[in-house]
């Protein structure tokens, strides 16, 4: 933790006063002003301003387009991973339908043994036979065969309609799965569209910049980022939040903080590049864990804990609509992947409006505790 302390204290994450480059202006002089006199000063002023709304709103849409791309991703996620499931249930249905196929094929061979065997007894009523029987004993050793063979042909009918039955069952699932299978797989490639295109719009609206602007357009992300963490470490959320992780959460950490620097890709799950669910996903399966691959549903599906109670390995969920996810690896901070055009690093975690936390490895703490 002493190597995250010195990041965030050079990111000015830890609290304290702000860097320079947040510093307050001087009284009369305004932020982003040049000193000077007179109209000349005036115009520089109202030049600065200018420029400044231009970037801020030039940073508003390009957030707006990211974190809608970033929704669409979990939307893609989600139906990838469905595609996945119902592949894998489509082929133990066929497999399924396979063996009952055989079943049947067997069932309809014995019943047609059966039929035969009724045919070369003359067609001749079974009664009417142990009637012609010459002593007692054959007449009733021949009434114990009967019945026998006709508890045999029951059963062979029953069975052969039980697996009839199955095998209508297992066609009808399959369909129904196949159905669901082609939605997801339109649902996916939508998702997929609509990322590239508002990943594109972002990226535009990027190019147009100088690359003077672009430094300024970091800083002003910077000093967002800045001012929402400093308010929430302000809250004295820190006091009671413990530094102590589980072993669990130590791999799954140590994991996520080695990829700091990789490219975010949406869609990814590494080695290379990673997207910000694709990182705490493979983060925890080092850990031991295997959790879901969107941040929607590690939000649906994980235990959740008060933020008070949240240690080092615990993932926070970003956002209304849990759109994302970074893992708190102590002293107030996350490592996550940020976005496209950003690589995987360090923040504060109150950067972003917080939904709630999860604990990937609850289950392992309540077999500690028995």
């Amino acid at each position: 933790m002493a190597c995250t302390v010195v990041v965030l204290c050079a990111m000015g994450l830890l609290g304290g006063t702000a860097s320079a480059a947040y510093a307050d202006p001087k009284p009369g002089e305004k932020r982003g002003a040049k000193q000077g006199t007179g109209r000349e000063s005036g115009r520089g002023t109202d030049s600065a301003e200018a420029s400044l709304k231009h970037l801020e709103d030039v940073r508003k849409k390009i957030d707006d387009l990211y974190r809608k791309a970033e929704k669409a991703t979990d939307a893609y996620n989600g139906a990838k991973e469905q595609v996945e499931l119902q592949q894998k249930e489509i082929v133990k249905l066929a497999r399924n339908i396979d063996r009952t196929q055989q079943k049947l094929a067997a069932l309809k061979r014995q019943a047609g043994a059966l039929a035969s065997a009724q045919y070369r007894g003359g067609g001749m009523p079974s009664e009417a036979k142990l009637m012609l029987g010459a002593d007692s004993g054959g007449f009733l050793d021949d009434a114990t065969l009967v019945r026998k063979a006709q508890q045999a042909a029951k059963g062979v009918i029953a069975q052969l309609s039980r697996t009839k039955g199955e095998l209508e069952g297992y066609s009808e699932d399959a369909t129904d799965r196949w159905e669901r299978l082609e939605a997801n797989r339109k649902k996916k490639e939508s998702a997929q569209r609509d990322i590239k295109k508002k990943i594109d719009a972002a990226k535009k609206l990027e190019s147009r910049l100088a690359a003077k602007e672009k430094d300024r357009l970091k800083k002003l992300e910077d000093e967002r980022a800045f001012l929402k963490q400093q308010k929430w470490l302000d809250s004295g959320v820190l006091e009671e939040i413990s530094n102590k992780a589980s072993r669990f959460g130590k791999r799954a950490i140590s994991f996520a903080t080695a990829q700091i620097g990789k490219d975010y890709v949406w869609g990814a799950e590494g080695p290379d590049t990673f997207d910000c669910s694709g990182l705490t996903l493979r983060a925890w399966q080092a850990g031991g864990t295997t959790i879901p691959r969107t941040s929607q549903e590690q939000w649906r599906q994980l235990h959740r804990v008060a933020i008070k109670d949240m240690r080092p390995g615990d993932l926070i969920i970003y956002f209304s609509d849990a759109s994302h996810v970074g893992m708190y690896i102590g002293d107030g901070a996350i490592v996550h992947a940020p976005r496209p055009g950003r690589q995987v690093t360090i923040t504060g975690a109150g950067s972003m409006p917080i939904l709630g936390v999860v604990r990937p490895d609850a289950e392992s703490d309540r077999d500690a505790d028995r």
